[in-house]
């Protein structure tokens, strides 16, 4: 896969760059792995979450296509599909591009590499954009699997003053709703059982839920006053058009006409049923997504035979601690902000990012962004999020005095290479497609790491190791 890689990337007239192993601390996202420095007693390097700053220095530097299959180190809780130590990405930047650009220089290496090795899959050649905001309203996630069609829906209006006085309540608070989970052919009671059971495993008191049946003898019986013998002689007659009605305890609670809004809102019908969450989104949105996996697992919605592309696009810069209300970065600090200098004059949590994602059959494969290459905007976007200028210089010194000089416009993005080689084989964790993988609490068994340092090197290091406090 590496070998193809780096054809595919040389082929489109990209240069081949190897950057600094050993640098400074930058505020990515993850932890550091911070080195002692021998010949600076008390003072670290630190291992590179990713090349970022070297490679925007390769743009400045004026080479305009750069790329490289970089190692990258990140101190990370360990995840099935997250190495805790390291990791290698295929990481590219270009000048005087702009967010379409990098799509369309990425997607046809990646293309070709799942062709190659996918063993015959289908490689979706259209990959659509979403929004940030619209992928976790539709999938309850950022990284969707587009191979399940279930798409959620908000349907607050339909349980806003209704008889189901949980939903009624919690949507006279701010910022509430409910969504609905579609289930196209889910509509039995042992399946929506089954699903309820699976909320209230994740934690959820549970899940409302609706579906649609074959009219019951009682249900005509009590339409057209008469006794249920006799409804259900007029049903096997042909005599009364059984139908279809709505069933399950939600239902009932909120009556014929607001269920049968729902249903043609969502577009599903005889056999099919529906599931519905509410509260304030980002409390319920994952597992809203969990529900919809597991839906189209289930119910064999999802095409297995198929690698599923969707640019993720629109990303929030900014978040606010809701413990403390301190303003931070959400998503990469390198990004240009959509709007400029002007955008960051308003509310830092309206600040959409030219920051993009590509998820792929529910993994993240590729993550990047058109860059902030403006030190007055660079300066501004750090302030925000409680940097002073002279942190800022601190930090990235090298980068904003190259900047000064004037930097081209340029974006890029790295694809985990891990990652895609786990979803070309067919593996569910990292672990199987790396040669001398880490164990889950981040241990090297083989190699012993980590291990004690000896004394002499301690002192060389002018260091001293305290006890864990138990």
């Amino acid at each position: 896969v590496v070998a193809s890689m780096r054809k595919r990337m040389w082929d489109t007239g990209f240069r081949e760059f190897q950057t600094p192993i050993i640098t400074s601390s930058s505020p990515e996202g993850a932890r550091d792995f911070l080195i002692p420095s021998r010949l600076h007693p008390g003072k670290f390097y630190a291992l590179p979450q990713a090349p970022q700053q070297f490679k925007q220095l390769i743009m400045v530097s004026g080479f305009d296509k750069y790329f490289q299959i970089a190692p990258c180190f990140r101190d990370e809780d360990p995840r099935a599909d997250r190495s805790p130590t390291d990791f290698y990405q295929l990481d590219l930047e270009m000048s005087f591009v702009e967010q379409q650009d990098v799509f369309d220089t990425i997607q046809p290496v990646l293309t070709g590499i799942f062709e190659e090795f996918g063993k015959g899959r289908n490689v979706d050649q259209t990959w659509e954009q979403i929004s940030y905001r619209d992928a976790a309203l539709w999938y309850g996630s950022d990284k969707p699997d587009l191979r399940n069609p279930i798409k959620m829906q908000v349907v607050s209006e339909h349980f806003a003053g209704s008889g189901f006085a949980i939903f009624a309540k919690l949507l006279e608070q701010d910022g509430t709703e409910v969504r609905a989970i579609p289930a196209p052919t889910g509509g039995s009671r042992k399946f929506c059982d089954r699903m309820n059971a699976f909320a209230q495993k994740e934690g959820l008191p549970g899940m409302g839920y609706i579906f649609w049946r074959e009219k019951t003898a009682d249900a005509v019986a009590q339409e057209l006053g008469i006794p249920v013998k006799e409804a259900q002689a007029k049903l096997k007659s042909g005599e009364v058009e059984g139908g279809m009605e709505a069933a399950g305890p939600l239902a009932k609670n909120i009556g014929p006409e607001r269920t049968e809004a729902i249903r043609l809102q969502l577009g599903l019908g005889l056999g099919d049923a529906a599931f519905f969450l509410g509260g304030k989104p980002k409390a319920f949105e994952t597992v809203a997504g969990r529900a919809r996996t597991a839906i189209g697992d289930e119910l064999g919605l999802t095409d297995t035979n198929r690698f599923a592309f969707a640019w993720i696009v629109d990303f929030p810069i900014y978040e606010k601690d809701e413990a403390t209300g301190r303003i931070d970065f959400e998503h990469n600090p390198f990004s240009m902000p959509q709007g400029g200098m002007e955008a960051l004059e308003g509310n830092p949590l309206d600040v959409l990012g030219y920051q993009y994602d590509l998820a792929c059959n529910g993994y993240e494969l590729v993550s990047g962004a058109i860059r902030n290459h403006r030190p007055e905007i660079m300066f501004k976007a750090f302030e925000i999020a409680g940097y002073g200028a002279d942190e800022v210089e601190k930090r990235f010194g090298g980068m904003v005095n190259a900047f000064q000089y004037g930097a081209p416009p340029h974006g890029g993005c790295a694809a985990g290479i891990d990652r895609i080689v786990m979803l070309l084989a067919d593996a569910t964790n990292i672990r199987e497609v790396i040669m001398f993988p880490m164990n889950q609490r981040a241990e090297d068994l083989m190699m012993g790491a980590p291990n004690d340092p000896m004394n002499e090197q301690l002192r060389e290091l002018n260091l001293r190791v305290l006890p864990v406090e138990s």
